[in-house]
């Protein structure tokens, strides 16, 4: 029986797209992924000036970056980010899938069809479309030579999310699917599939249902007794994407202090 070979140049530091990076977990992939080698693309949606404060501090430190506005739940936005990627740095070579948020907090009889568009457009709609693109510059069924994708999803998808939240749990979960699924779809195009489930992280998605309040009254329930910080996702995702990693596909890893 052959073996297939790991692959090895597309596991290496090349172009990295990271959706909604302009703070929180997604600015900590942008940085830590310059600190590993990528030429990073900082996408964001409307923080241009919190955007041009990553790229500024990957310069300082050495590293190339360039930030990009478009918003990935749009085709139009996501088709002209990777052009304007190919006509700067050359093809991806890994992709995080992090913009997201949280939607309308309120009981499931409440949420209308406004609301539960916004909420899936935005944390699911735009993998699938950030990917699809990513894999027409991936794959060599198109001239690319592998790479890696990595979707931040959420603990919620296995809890069911808090009160309120039900619907933004549903639309991680469905995150996760879909990272099962384009594992085994892709996998032998030489691109790996990866997901992270965060839990309970101190960013500002936090801030509509509690901010500090809810991380202390939270931090006792967690195993670890407290709360993750950005970098800690970070460095998760920076480490999924490299060759270290190279055997890890088509799943879902929790990064959630044991909760």
């Amino acid at each position: 029986m052959g073996v297939v070979p790991a692959p090895t140049s597309a596991n290496e530091p090349g172009v990295l797209v990271v959706t909604g990076a302009s703070r929180g977990i997604g600015a900590a992939c942008a940085v830590l992924g310059a600190r590993a080698g990528y030429r990073v693309v900082v996408n964001y949606a409307r923080s241009h000036d919190a955007a041009m404060e990553v790229v500024a501090a990957i310069e300082r430190a050495g590293g190339s970056a360039i930030a990009v506005r478009g918003d990935v739940s749009k085709p139009a936005d996501v088709d002209e980010l990777f052009m304007q990627t190919d006509r700067h740095f050359g093809r991806v070579t890994a992709l995080i899938n992090n913009a997201g948020i949280g939607g309308a907090i309120r009981p499931i009889e409440d949420h209308t069809e406004e609301t539960l568009n916004e909420l899936f457009r935005t944390n699911i709609y735009s993998c699938i479309y950030c990917a699809g693109a990513a894999i027409r510059r991936m794959s060599p069924r198109h001239g690319g030579s592998g790479g890696v994708i990595v979707n931040i999803s959420s603990a919620a998808a296995r809890l069911g999310g808090i009160q309120g939240m039900v619907a933004y749990a549903a639309s991680k979960g469905a995150v996760d699917s879909f990272t099962t699924g384009l594992g085994k779809e892709v996998g032998k195009d030489g691109i790996r599939v990866v997901g992270i489930r965060p839990g309970m992280i101190a960013t500002d998605i936090l801030e509509p249902i509690g901010g500090v309040t809810l991380m202390q009254a939270t931090a006792p329930t967690i195993p670890l007794g407290r709360v993750g910080q950005a970098e800690e996702i970070a460095q998760a995702a920076i480490w999924l994407l490299s060759p270290a990693a190279s055997y890890v596909h088509g799943t879902t890893i929790d990064v959630s202090g044991g909760r």
